[in-house]
């Protein structure tokens, strides 16, 4: 599955994995580039398999007409193993009939590969709601059993809120037991399970958010994510990342995410409309 574009293959082991899930507004996608791009992260190989819709395009990351006509795929693995980090950008939609055979080759893949955890940047519809998420932040985590084991305690010191449980048809009397839901969130929630089942370190970090420019949203939940992981040094909040009044290096990664992550997100809404991500 994985092919290495390098003399010798990458050594995945004890890196942190970060991958989007393909989701409403893109914006696990854009935040996987916005990482990318701001940290720089070379491209060390790609995922060659029939689960997604195949395309390619030009580098989203150029910076002159030195590497703009490089070629880039849809499913492509970035690393800097002195950050611990490798990270997997996909570009296309997940065929639908192959969505179980690609979350299996993605956890055979990650148990392969040695990664010490799998982190899944994910969204989800807005409008689903129900009351007790409508209220305070829109962000969302889910964690496996086994690495709540050694990432619990951080969860609790950063005050996240895990994604609800709610019933499948409120309002309903009767005890209905209340159930994990993502809508709009493609392969998250299988991904998750499959996870939870096969004892593989997995979180998932999500944002509710409705279809439109989702930059923002893009940009909360790498703020989100960098709480965590500390990828960016000291604590910067999202704002702060997007105008970057007084910082110059962030001001222009976000920029040129901007301007080359909108051009990319629109050829994505072309090949499926957010309204096809119906995860469950």
């Amino acid at each position: 599955m994985f092919i290495t574009s390098q003399n010798s293959p990458p050594v995945f082991k004890d890196l942190t994995l970060v991958m989007p899930a393909v989701a409403v507004g893109n914006v696990g996608q854009l935040a996987v580039d916005l990482l990318i791009s701001t940290l720089d992260l070379p491209r060390v190989g790609y995922l060659h398999t029939d689960c997604l819709i195949p395309m390619a395009g030009n580098n989203p990351y150029a910076t002159g007409k030195e590497d703009a006509g490089e070629l880039h795929t849809a499913a492509e693995v970035y690393a800097a193993p002195e950050l611990k980090i490798a990270v997997l950008q996909i570009r296309a939609p997940v065929v639908k009939t192959k969505s179980r055979r690609f979350r299996q080759l993605l956890l055979s893949w990650i148990k392969a590969s040695g990664f010490s955890r799998t982190l899944v940047l994910s969204s989800s519809h807005a409008y689903h709601r129900d009351d007790q998420q409508l209220q305070g932040t829109p962000l969302r985590y889910l964690i496996t059993p086994s690495l709540l084991k050694s990432s619990g305690d951080a969860f609790k010191e950063l005050g996240w809120r895990e994604m609800e449980k709610v019933p499948l048809r409120p309002g309903r009397s009767g005890a209905e037991e209340p159930r994990l839901y993502v809508p709009g969130g493609g392969i998250t929630k299988g991904l998750f399970v499959d996870s939870c089942a096969e004892n593989v370190p997995l979180a998932v970090l999500l944002v509710f958010c409705s279809e439109g420019d989702n930059v923002p949203d893009a940009l909360k939940l790498v703020g989100h994510l960098d709480d965590w992981l500390r990828l960016l040094g000291e604590p910067v909040s999202p704002s702060f990342r997007k105008d970057a009044a007084g910082d110059r290096r962030h001001r222009v990664c976000c920029d040129k995410y901007y301007i080359s992550l909108q051009v990319r997100e629109s050829f994505v809404h072309l090949l499926m409309p957010a309204t096809n991500c119906q995860g469950r």
